[in-house]
């Protein structure tokens, strides 16, 4: 028999384009950490829930609602710990982005606790200008 890890279970649960719809599965004393030299003013750590809704709703704005995420791959690791491959696509500068990256995800409790997005800048896909 085949069964689904717990915590594979929790992030599909997750949508960062509805941060408000995802809150029970976020821990309150969660940390969502981020950095990007490419986009230094939303690098950091960002706490709590409204840590969470903070980052999505400036990461939204920065590119004009245009962001998305599509996982492509999730993989647990032991009890706490999920790896995802995921394909971020957004407009930014005028340019249509689609860049890969990686997330690391610590569910306690069936809640999300602390992510850290490792997005890869250097290799970013220019899809279309604007």
């Amino acid at each position: 028999m085949n069964t689904e890890h717990p915590n594979i279970a929790v992030l599909q649960r997750f949508n960062p384009a509805n941060i408000s719809a995802s809150a029970g599965i976020i821990a309150e004393d969660a940390v969502f950490h981020y950095f990007n030299p490419m986009l230094p003013d939303m690098h950091g750590d960002y706490h709590g829930r409204h840590g969470f809704m903070e980052f999505f709703e400036k990461i939204a704005g920065r590119t004009e609602g245009t962001f998305k995420v599509t996982p492509l791959t999730i993989t647990p690791m032991g009890d706490e710990l999920v790896v995802t491959h995921v394909k971020d696509t957004m407009t930014l500068h005028g340019e249509l982005l689609e860049i890969d990256a990686v997330v690391v995800w610590r569910i306690v409790d069936e809640k999300i606790k602390e992510a850290w997005d490792i997005p890869a800048i250097y290799t970013a896909e220019i899809i279309e200008t604007k």
